[in-house]
């Protein structure tokens, strides 16, 4: 724990950590797909898929973990022939964009809801198609938050992201315990379903640290940010009080840096000022205390710095473009 400067307990937490929670994404599995070459499909998460799970959810990450054979995946506008992910690895699409897979994508796709079946019980949806060559198994999941647009951690990453498990003696387990739990929710058994929206968490968590460290160290951006020292401990400031009112001369001194250098250096880096970054993310965690709570309009003011309710309606209308009262009832899920 912490003490703010206003005298308030709060627990630390890491920029990175504080983005996911105000996401407030959680994870589910909804299909289990097996193909047999050539064959080539299109796809994007359809919301129906998720339901009741994430019904209303703004945010979706879909992803696919091959378990057995290996897939070609583009996105959509993009040319040539993909790339490959194999058996062990998985893809991430942070923004559900449409995508192509297949074992040829020269071919014509088809639409991937028409080959989805619908679960016997409560197993999962499920795909087997193809020309009868060799063949390859996945398994799709997503995560989905009520929270708004414009996270930073979401808005920073890439719209496709791989991630092989194979390199960290991570994978036997993982691969295991995905295919066990598959096979448990096909068969109807309690409790499986919530392994694997676990799973999904951790592998969406595991996708974003290892893509923070791959950045190269002329990248700009949020999460280049957090591999700055400094930018780090500032983002960490604002993060652990967002409703204090920081000035960029306080931001400074706390992490050594004079104003005009935290200044540069900030907006260079994460692409807009300190301050602005402030507003920004108060308004982030304001959305989602209006979708998680029945928290009044005044206490969430007060709990992003605004002694206001009047002050507080304008910058939320001026971020979302709706009154925090109209947003909770259009978005509340």
């Amino acid at each position: 724990m912490t003490e703010t400067p206003k005298g308030r307990k709060r627990a630390r937490m890491d920029p990175l950590s504080d983005a996911l929670r105000v996401a407030h994404l959680s994870g589910g599995v909804f299909l289990n797909a097996e193909f047999t070459s050539p064959w080539c499909m299109e796809s994007r998460l359809n919301p129906a898929r998720c339901v009741p799970a994430l019904t209303g959810a703004v945010n979706m990450v879909l992803y696919h973990y091959v378990v057995e054979g290996e897939i070609r995946i583009r996105l959509d506008g993009d040319d040539g022939l993909g790339i490959i992910v194999t058996a062990g690895e998985a893809v991430l699409l942070p923004r559900n964009d449409l995508h192509y897979m297949g074992s040829d994508l020269t071919m014509p796709a088809i639409d991937g809801n028409d080959l989805v079946r619908p679960p016997d019980g409560d197993g999962l949806f499920s795909i087997n198609h193809g020309g009868g060559g060799p063949g390859a198994r996945m398994i799709c999941g997503f995560l989905g938050g009520h929270g708004a647009d414009g996270n930073p951690l979401l808005a920073a990453l890439p719209p496709l992201m791989t991630i092989s498990l194979r390199d960290q003696g991570a994978d036997e387990w993982i691969q295991a315990t995905f295919r066990y739990a598959a096979q448990e929710v096909a068969g109807g058994r309690a409790g499986s379903a919530t392994v694997l929206a676990r799973l999904s968490e951790l592998l969406f968590v595991e996708a974003v640290r290892r893509y923070v460290e791959s950045l190269p160290d002329s990248e700009t951006g949020w999460l280049a940010g957090l591999r700055d020292p400094q930018i780090a401990k500032t983002l960490a400031l604002i993060h652990n009080d967002p409703a204090h009112a920081w000035t960029v001369d306080e931001l400074g001194r706390g992490i050594g840096l004079s104003r005009s250098a935290l200044a540069d250096r900030f907006t260079r880096l994460i692409g807009h000022s300190p301050i602005q970054y402030l507003i920004r993310w108060r308004m982030q965690v304001a959305a989602q205390m209006l979708i998680g709570s029945g928290a009044a309009l005044a206490r969430v003011a007060e709990a992003v710095g605004y002694d206001s309710e009047a002050a507080f309606s304008r910058a939320f209308k001026k971020e979302f473009g709706s009154a925090p009262g109209t947003w909770r009832q259009m978005n509340h899920g």
